[in-house]
This record gives structure tokens, sequence and C-alpha cells, in this order.
């Protein structure tokens, strides 16, 4: 069964740095874009950023451009997020999800397929 398990999360202060992964297994993960979610308690979940299954297309929220950046290991079946310039606003429960194809070019939650249970990030 496709899992997901996503790690690195913590607390940093603000203008900080952090690099969360995500590992997946029970499914092709070379073939599924993928992509990152947030959701802060009260708040309704967003997209952030997204991967087509080979690395060559990313596509991030206005609100990460600039300071995240995704990236695959397709070897190690890893998805990587790399958070700088961490503001409070960051702070959230992240959270990876594979979509239906290599590329499906939308942060729309219902776009995914699957999803991890997320790890917490705190800005200070």
């Amino acid at each position: 069964h496709v899992q997901l398990v996503e790690s690195g999360g913590g607390s940093v202060q603000a203008g900080g740095s952090l690099r969360l992964s995500c590992v997946g297994s029970g499914y092709n993960y070379s073939i599924f874009a993928m992509a990152w979610f947030r959701q802060a308690p009260g708040k309704e979940r967003e997209g952030v950023a997204l991967i087509s299954s080979r690395g060559s297309n990313t596509y991030y929220d206005g609100s990460v451009k600039g300071r995240f950046a995704n990236s695959h290991d397709r070897a190690k079946k890893t998805l990587y997020l790399q958070m700088n310039s961490l503001k409070p606003e960051d702070a959230a429960s992240y959270s990876c999800a594979v979509s239906g194809g290599s590329w499906c070019g939308s942060l729309s939650w219902y776009e995914y397929n699957y999803s991890g249970q997320g790890t917490q990030v705190t800005v200070s």
C-alpha cells in the first residue's frame, strides 16, 4: 500500500531554515508528481510547492516563492522541501502528497491521491 512518511520538522527562530523529507513507498515513486501542503490550527490546508515526477518542473505558492525549494532524490524515493528565511506565518503541519500523474499543474488538494501524516514546523 502507498505510504508517505515525513520528517525534519522542528522549532526554529524566524529567519532560520529547515529541510523536510518525505519518503514514499508502495508505488512507483518515479512517475508521479508530488507536492507539499501545510495546515495551521484554525486555518484551511494550503498547497505550497509542487514538483513534477522528473523534477524538471516546479511550482510554488506566492507566499513561499523564493524561500522554499522542492527537490527529489529518486534513487532514495525521497522528496525534500528546503525552507529558508522562515517566518512565523510558515508555522504549520506540513505533509507531502502524491498525484495521479507526472505533472498536475495544480496545488489543489483534490488533485492528490495520497498524503502522509505530516511533520510539525514551529517558527518563533
